[in-house]
């Protein structure tokens, strides 16, 4: 990859030319001016429909930015994340989760090794132990079959597949599934008290085998276990996921029930790898490889799409172009889907342990924004929070709607009622209300008196940002799609910032004074 300073390109130059040029401009006119401005910003892919009409940029924007993921070249970074090139290179690793859902027979070679039979194996391996859980052939020490999981991990061995087992909880089988993830021995005691060590199998999802929180909430649950039977039956109701064989094996996992990760496989991005095991036993392994489909088909549609029609790389841009020269600095995410409620704290981790560098990837500091605080909420929930600050505060926030065009259950008029204000905001946000409009309205209500004090607290600037991502219905294949599309969008953004995306050295620093800090006491 070329590491180029992205405010040294010409195409940097000309942004904030144009930003001057265009800062001012109301979303109101730029509507009113082209009539076909929604079909000129929109991208459809399989069931998206991805309508970045609402933002404030204009044709000439979009070209100016399309000239700086040329200049940085973006193309050759594409074919080094996707080919196996070590573009982590600080921790001089692969980045492949794109390998994990690759539904190909085309090779994958690292360090001069095919990496696509040993992922399939995996998958196999997931595969015939969902079924063997869900079935019930897998039995407990006591004879008793699995009704309870409990995924024992944290940051990224948590945060993915939490949220896809949220996520798709309208297809979810017959166990029940828990997380344990927080080192507070309230949480994990929580999780125990309604657990029957007979029917409970725990996953530890730890590469390493000694990740702090993991493992002594590991060890905590293995102490509740043995009051009721012995070591023996620890390999009965224990399974990892890691490559410490040894430790694993230590702890009283029968080897054939660890199962394999890979260091070119990011924490934040593995759900799709044998990290996934807890969303395979949810919902069953072939709603996974649907995730896993899904994901597929976006990691086609970035690959192959032309820049100017590839989604991820136009959310990018508008991202670069709101991030860096409107000097945004938060990003909401608000889909109207009660399921996807764990979907904005899964992306804080995505985006903002990725892209919350102040070093560029020659060593220097930047001297420019990088990364985004990413927050939101579920609506309608979200209009009865902090939609408020979006409508009338002083920050310019940007906004991503994601809407589904069917629900699970069928009941259209709860549905109706749900889009129609996923469509209000984006409007509410994009026109606002004038002076005028307001006037209007008090007065047809009747309140004469009153218009002169109220008018200035009624009136709505508009001109709010917000992309609308309408899909079809949320199944495991197109969920799979949406997560990919994030996934592509922190990649894209890291190559124009020109840093690291896939080391998390930030994380590090406070484990490591915890460690300190727990030994002097």
């Amino acid at each position: 990859m070329k590491n180029i300073n992205p405010t040294k390109t010409n195409a940097w130059k000309q942004l904030s030319t144009h930003y001057e040029e265009v800062k001012d401009i109301h979303l109101k006119s730029l509507f009113r001016n082209d009539s076909n401005r929604k079909n000129k910003f929109t991208i459809n892919f399989n069931s998206f429909e991805f309508d970045f009409s609402k933002n404030r940029i204009t044709e000439e924007t979009v070209n100016y930015l399309l000239k700086l993921v040329d200049e940085v070249d973006l193309k050759s970074a594409i074919n080094a994340y996707f080919s196996g090139e070590k573009i982590n290179q600080t921790e001089n690793r692969a980045v492949l989760h794109t390998a994990l859902r690759n539904q190909l027979d085309s090779e994958i070679i690292v360090d001069d090794k095919n990496i696509m039979p040993e992922i399939k194996e995996a998958l196999n391996k997931m595969s015939s132990f969902s079924d063997s859980i869900i079935s019930g052939k897998w039995k407990g020490y006591s004879g008793k079959v699995i009704t309870d999981i409990v995924n024992i991990g944290i940051g990224g061995s948590d945060l993915g597949p939490d949220m896809v087992v949220e996520s798709l909880k309208y297809y979810k089988n017959h166990l029940n599934i828990h997380f344990v993830s927080n080192i507070d021995g309230d949480h994990v005691q929580e999780v125990l008290k309604n657990l029957n060590p007979e029917t409970t199998l725990f996953i530890i999802v730890s590469k390493t085998f000694t990740t702090q929180e993991t493992l002594t909430n590991a060890t905590t649950i293995k102490k509740w276990f043995l009051q009721s039977t012995s070591k023996n039956n620890i390999a009965k109701h224990f399974v990892a996921v890691s490559t410490n064989l040894t430790m694993a094996g230590e702890f009283g996992i029968a080897s054939k029930n660890i199962f394999p990760m890979w260091n070119w496989v990011g924490g934040r991005f593995s759900l799709w790898s044998t990290v996934g095991l807890s969303i395979s036993l949810a919902v069953g392994f072939e709603n996974f490889n649907k995730l896993l489909i899904g994901a597929f088909e976006m990691d086609e549609h970035f690959k192959n799409t032309p820049f100017e029609k590839n989604a991820p790389i136009i959310a990018s841009l508008i991202g670069i172009w709101y991030t860096n020269f409107f000097n945004a600095e938060t990003e909401v995410i608000l889909p109207y889907t009660q399921y996807l409620t764990k979907f904005a704290p899964y992306l804080q981790q995505a985006i903002m342990e990725s892209n919350g560098k102040s070093v560029d990837r020659n060593g220097e500091q930047v001297n420019y924004q990088t990364g985004n605080i990413i927050w939101g909420s579920t609506g309608t929930n979200a209009q009865h929070a902090f939609m408020q600050l979006l409508h009338q505060g002083t920050k310019l926030i940007p906004a991503d709607f994601i809407g589904f065009k069917q629900s699970l259950y069928g009941d259209k008029e709860h549905h109706k009622k749900l889009m129609a204000n996923f469509f209000a905001q984006t409007q509410a946000l994009a026109e606002g209300k004038t002076k005028q409009e307001v006037h209007l309205d008090l007065k047809t209500q009747g309140n004469i008196d009153g218009i002169n004090q109220l008018l200035p607290f009624k009136v709505f600037d508009g001109n709010k940002p917000s992309t609308s991502i309408l899909i079809k219905k949320l199944t495991p294949q197109t969920l799979g799609s949406l997560i990919a599309f994030y996934e592509h969008k922190i990649f894209v953004q890291g190559i124009i910032w020109n840093i690291f995306s896939y080391d998390q050295f930030g994380v590090e620093l406070g484990k490591e004074l915890a460690q300190k800090i727990y030994k002097k006491n």
